[in-house]
């Protein structure tokens, strides 16, 4: 790496950076563009760093927005970009998402990084449609360096002392993209996902799915749980009443949104069990995260695991399959609206 980035770091902005060795330099009022072409077999690399500018908005809309004007405007992408996990450096939310592009003939991989904090937000545009110079680019990436620290708007407030349980009521989501292995420091990502979901219900009652969609298996894994919920201090008690455990074969056209039939359905594992939890808010990116941990292992979250991490959520991940009803209902989000209809008739009468 040294050898291959090995001039002294510069900054433009908020961001510091190292140009690759032979890559050109070009600077505007509204950023700086570094490039590098093979004019042998025209392969090319370029990379952007733009000039913050001010915002309100979360981590995710920033990035959403960002994605908008200055890829799908830039090149043609017709998949939704693949993401990383949020990253937090000197308080700032960096989020970062990769999608296939084409320009004409030429197809290539595009890299966004937008990162969020202290009412600003700075991006990283990387554009290639070669490997051959994959390890000048990750040398670039991991030389990429916030160069102020985020303070008003990045802070996080930790509200595992809250009492109030009332703050763990709603939709909670975890989904883990599944990969391959990693390329030259990067992911490589399948079609795959793991995904689970708890809806913690007003009136006391839960709903927990679970779904897992691998390219390495042939068979879609399902199941979900009912039962009851509770919370005193930090301690969260989960009762379950019932609950199933589904393999089912995938759909013919391999759509991972899709499923085929039914192979076998038995009673999951019911384990009543008392976790410690935390809810955090993230003010920059407006996010809530749900972090469950637990000494015992259970089947519900995983038997390799001792923490789960769980993001607030609108709507599900995870659909029912076709036929699957729960308690009456075809889709989840009818038992949260459900359940919301009750609590708020019950809160009317208890007024009065």
């Amino acid at each position: 790496m040294t050898s291959i980035c090995c001039a002294q770091k510069q900054t433009f902005d908020v961001v510091s950076y190292s140009t690759p060795k032979g890559w050109q330099k070009t600077e505007n009022e509204g950023g700086i563009q570094l490039s590098v072409t093979d004019k042998k077999t025209g392969g090319y690399t370029i990379a952007i760093i733009t000039k913050s500018r001010a915002t309100n908005a979360s981590a995710k809309d920033n990035f959403n927005d960002s994605w908008e004007s200055l890829v799908k405007k830039t090149v043609q992408v017709t998949e939704a970009p693949t993401m990383s996990d949020m990253l937090v450096e000197k308080g700032w939310d960096a989020i970062t998402g990769q999608a296939n592009y084409t320009d004409g003939k030429v197809k290539g991989l595009v890299t966004l990084i937008t990162a969020t904090g202290n009412g600003k937000m700075a991006d990283v545009v990387i554009m290639t449609n070669t490997s051959i110079y994959q390890e000048e680019v990750l040398a670039f990436i991991n030389s990429l360096e916030l160069n102020e620290t985020a303070t008003q708007q990045s802070n996080t407030i930790n509200t595992s002392a809250n009492t109030n349980s009332g703050s763990l009521v709603g939709l909670w989501s975890a989904n883990l993209l599944e990969t391959s292995g990693y390329a030259n420091g990067y992911p490589q990502y399948t079609a795959g996902y793991f995904r689970k979901e708890y809806q913690l219900n007003a009136d006391g009652t839960y709903l927990f799915l679970f779904k897992t969609w691998s390219v390495f298996m042939k068979s879609i894994l399902f199941g979900y749980e009912t039962g009851t919920w509770s919370a005193t201090g930090n301690q969260l008690t989960i009762t379950p009443k019932q609950g199933k455990n589904e393999e089912w074969s995938k759909s013919a056209n391999g759509r991972t949104t899709e499923w085929g039939g039914r192979i076998k359905s038995g009673t999951g594992k019911l384990e009543t069990i008392t976790y410690r939890y935390e809810t955090k808010y993230y003010s920059g990116s407006k996010d809530y995260v749900f972090i469950l941990s637990f000494d015992k292992s259970t089947g519900r979250e995983g038997t390799e695991q001792k923490q789960a991490t769980y993001n607030k959520r609108t709507e599900h991940l995870i659909d029912l399959p076709p036929g699957t009803k729960i308690n009456g209902e075809s889709k989840p989000e009818a038992l949260l609206q459900n359940n919301s209809k009750q609590t708020t008739k019950r809160n009317k009468i208890i007024a009065l």
